[in-house]
């Protein structure tokens, strides 16, 4: 079949699209009214268009489905745990035996229309969910959107996947409109109303933005999704602060329902992973030394037979995208409640959102090493004293992420295992993990060697007092025994024998406190057996010697 003819037969009978954009919270206030961030959605106002899901897993057993049962059974068990908790329902404090996830959804956005620079007609696409994922004792949030549409072109996929999940513009065009981004993205309603507008175009605001808080501004529309949760590098007043902790292009998920998949050519599939928008059919998004080696990198054909009348299924995962590829005419892969497309939404999103969330987290982590250390001042001892307690807090909050959230594996099925560990691959989860289960032992490691050092001189200057007290115990037990009676005598000679006693013992004392170290030193060569006499005498000598000054001749 020619090449022009392919393209024109490549239309995707249904798409499906799930970004998922992991963000950073800013640590509450000491005097905030709530414990936890999440805890500002529970309430219900106008301004709060979130209200929280109700977990299918404790509901009511007659509305648990096969599916769901599908997605639970492909988890290993200490996963199972961690997805959906052992019973019960969630509460505001997670304790033992419940899910440390809680969720959060809104309803008031509908369909989503995106015009794209190419031309002016718009494309409409249903919003399945809108939610956000909290996790306990963690400050990540991730927003996911899932989006659907049904008979696109092929190239409309590809320029959804590349536009759709970005948060600002990296630069602008010749016509004002942002780079890489839709030229209009709009958030509508049931009914049709406009909810907002994308502002990508707003070249002032973003560079204002930029210049004035060292920080980039996102597009007014993906603000909108997250309210009341506020920008933390702007004037928005709002308890629960978010700032961007990866890259402005969101992860994504894709699902392509396509006619015949086998029209696919190899370049196809590398615009769609790698996620590198339309081009033309038949050529490669990068050269062909760059993508050596794609299909061993990039795809999963445990289940894919392209020779085949019916070639199955192909999966691919960069890391920031995951997408999968199936014939229409298959009634498994469009299968909804028990087939390929259920999963995707489901065991498939898990399979990715696991790995993402562990890189927001270590990423959030080392963020709050560095603004630590960044806030510490040597000469200051009470700045000294609040970054042993920051360490302190991250160590803790770092240890039970990795007893509660870090996964090497989560599942005993081939195609999961596969999948999730080429996720971690390509995302590089690992070594950033064991980067930073470095660095904070080392900074334990100082901590504690620099409290053992502080322990070690106070004994020391203990010992030193302990032993110059000891003459004046003896003196006031000499005065104790009686050998010179002034019992009896005037006011003013017993306090004259008093004074003889404790105004020495006060300046040896302050003199042992003064000299402790030389005489500690004096002390541990007296009790050496090696040295002569001579060389304990000479050990002596230091304490009465005056120290120079640093910069003395």
């Amino acid at each position: 079949m020619p090449a022009e003819s392919k393209a024109l037969d490549q239309r995707v009978s249904h798409f499906r699209q799930i970004l998922m954009w992991p963000l950073q919270l800013m640590p509450l206030p000491a005097d905030a009214p709530i414990d936890s961030h999440s805890q500002l959605l529970e309430a219900a106002s106008p301004d709060n268009p979130w209200y929280e899901l109700v977990d299918e897993f404790s509901g009511d057993p007659g509305q648990f489905h096969e599916r769901h049962y599908s997605e639970f059974v492909t988890f290993l068990p200490y996963v199972q745990r961690f997805l959906y908790g052992e019973g019960g329902g969630q509460k505001a404090i997670a304790r033992y035996g419940e899910s440390p996830i809680r969720i959060f959804r809104r309803q008031d956005v509908a369909r989503v229309r995106m015009t794209f620079k190419e031309g002016d007609e718009a494309l409409s696409f249903e919003i399945v969910h809108l939610d956000l994922y909290f996790f306990y004792d963690i400050d990540v949030v991730i927003l996911v959107v899932e989006i659907c549409a049904d008979d696109l072109e092929l190239r409309q996929v590809q320029d959804t996947l590349y536009r759709f999940g970005r948060a600002y513009p990296p630069y602008w065009d010749d016509d004002g409109s942002g780079g890489h981004c839709l030229k209009r993205c709009e958030w509508l309603a049931a009914d049709g109303q406009l909810l907002s507008v994308s502002d990508y175009e707003k070249r002032s605001k973003y560079l204002s933005f930029v210049s004035r808080f060292r920080a980039p501004c996102i597009s007014s529309h993906w603000e909108f999704l997250l309210r009341p949760l506020v920008l933390h590098h702007s004037d928005a007043k709002g308890l629960v602060r978010y700032r961007q902790i990866e890259y402005h292009r969101m992860p994504l998920l894709a699902y392509l329902a396509m006619d015949d998949p086998r029209t696919l050519s190899r370049g196809d599939f590398a615009r769609l992973v790698l996620v590198t928008g339309p081009g033309k059919h038949g050529s490669l998004p990068y050269s062909d030394q760059h993508l050596e080696g794609f299909e061993s990198r990039y795809c999963i054909d445990r289940f894919w037979h392209p020779q085949a009348d019916d070639p199955g299924t192909r999966l691919l995962s960069c890391g920031h995208a995951f997408v999968m590829v199936g014939s229409a005419r298959d009634d498994y892969f469009t299968g909804l409640e028990t087939g390929l497309l259920g999963q995707f939404r489901h065991q498939f999103f898990l399979l990715a959102l696991i790995p993402h969330f562990h890189k927001a987290a270590l990423l959030m982590l080392s963020d709050r090493l560095v603004t630590a250390l960044n806030r510490l001042e040597i000469g200051n001892a009470e700045s000294v004293k609040q970054f042993k307690r920051a360490i302190r807090e991250i160590l803790e909050v770092f240890l039970r992420f990795s007893h509660r959230y870090w996964f090497h594996e989560i599942s005993d099925q081939a195609q999961a295992r596969a999948l999730f560990s080429m996720t971690r691959e390509h995302l590089g989860t690992e070594n950033l993990y064991t980067e930073l289960r470095e660095e904070i032992q080392d900074m334990s490691q100082y901590l504690d060697s620099d409290s053992l050092r502080r322990q070690a001189n106070t004994v020391v200057r203990l010992t030193v007092v302990t032993t110059a007290g000891l003459v004046a115990t003896i003196t006031t037990g000499f005065l104790g025994i009686n050998l010179i009676d002034a019992a009896h005598d005037e006011l003013v000679n017993r306090i004259l024998f008093f004074a003889l006693v404790a105004i020495p013992s006060v300046l040896l004392t302050g003199f042992a406190v003064v000299k402790s170290k030389p005489l500690s030193d004096f002390l541990e060569a007296l009790s050496d057996e090696r040295l002569s006499h001579r060389d304990k005498l000479a050990a002596l000598l230091p304490v009465w010697r005056k120290k120079r000054p640093p910069d003395a001749g």
